[in-house]
């Protein structure tokens, strides 16, 4: 490990994964732990419950599709449905640095109080801290998410099969570009893609067969796919002409020489699913306002186990690296 924490660490890609195994892992490891999905399955007496929680800090603070407040409950929200969980109440953490404006504070918590009722869930529990001007860059915040399993199908990490299929609601990168163009000042209809995805994931987890489910939040696909090659032990292949990426958001990468596999999303849901039924999977995903744009985008491999990498349509194939950091630090 270095030395000193950088940027990377926070990213989503090898070196975050190098502190989870080395240093928190190290001192505070469980059976919960052990899950290693986005949300640990807790067992209660007569349910089982997800209890998931994540920090924000992304710049700027409001950008096109999104603020960080949206982003906050979203991004909580998305990683309890994704365990196959019902959200239903989320904690909030502000940690606000001296000097913020209070007009500015009040449309980060009227957003925060939107996407909520969007989402269905509730704020019942939270938390201010102020710190020294320079010390904080405006506003931090952390939200805890609990939700109630009410399904028996339980998608994992570990539980992609040869032989499955993989499919996205619709298209990649777009929340990793639209910071990336704001902050850079770069022309051009970038959007984010931040939204909840809890009632989508409901009207298929409920009906099908869910193996694995992630949304591709920091290190986009690239980070996603990766980890569960390696918790599953299986190799995966991509489809270049299948991978849904806006134009706009391709060229961006091309100009700027960035992996667009690696552009975060926050709008985005991974599924991989038996084959038999991805065709009638994908169909119920493309009825859903967020699943329009859905598409099968690869096949999960027996080997090589632990790689994921991409065909082109004259067969040309490249490995896809789990990210060492991020392309763009603090996009979420």
């Amino acid at each position: 490990m270095m030395e000193i924490v950088t940027l990377a660490h926070g990213a989503g890609g090898r070196l975050t994964e190098r502190l989870i195994e080395n240093l928190f892992k190290k001192y505070l490891n469980n059976e919960y732990l052990q899950q290693g999905d986005d949300g640990a399955v807790l067992s209660l007496p007569g349910t089982k419950v997800v209890f998931s929680t994540d920090s924000f800090v992304v710049n700027p603070l409001f950008f096109p599709g999104g603020d960080i407040g949206k982003l906050a409950v979203y991004g909580t929200v998305n990683d309890l449905a994704v365990m196959g969980a019902e959200p239903l109440f989320l904690s909030l953490g502000l940690i606000l640095e001296e000097g913020l404006e209070l007009s500015e504070l009040e449309k980060i918590i009227q957003s925060i109080a939107q996407a909520a009722e969007k989402a269905g869930v509730k704020i019942v529990t939270g938390d201010t801290k102020v710190v020294e001007k320079g010390k904080g860059d405006k506003i931090y915040i952390n939200t805890a998410g609990l939700g109630i399993i009410n399904t028996p199908n339980n998608p994992s990490g570990k539980k992609a099969r040869p032989g499955d299929k993989i499919l996205v609601n619709g298209y990649l990168g777009d929340h990793g570009a639209a910071i990336l163009a704001v902050r850079e000042n770069i022309p051009g209809d970038f959007t984010s893609d931040c939204a909840p995805l809890n009632e989508l994931v409901k009207s298929i987890i409920h009906e099908y067969p869910v193996h694995a489910m992630r949304d591709p939040s920091r290190g986009g696909l690239a980070a996603t796919l990766n980890e569960i090659a390696k918790q599953s032990n299986v190799g995966i292949e991509l489809w270049e002409e299948k991978v849904p990426i806006r134009p706009q958001v391709k060229t961006l990468c091309g100009y700027l020489g960035l992996d667009v596999y690696a552009l975060a999303n926050e709008g985005k849901v991974i599924m991989i699913v038996p084959p038999e039924i991805a065709e009638k999977a994908l169909e119920k995903i493309k009825a859903h306002p967020l699943g329009k744009d859905a598409a099968i985008i690869g096949e999960v491999k027996e080997a090589p186990a632990g790689l994921v990498y991409v065909k082109n349509r004259i067969g040309g194939e490249r490995i896809i690296n789990m990210p060492l950091g991020e392309n763009l630090p603090r996009i979420c």
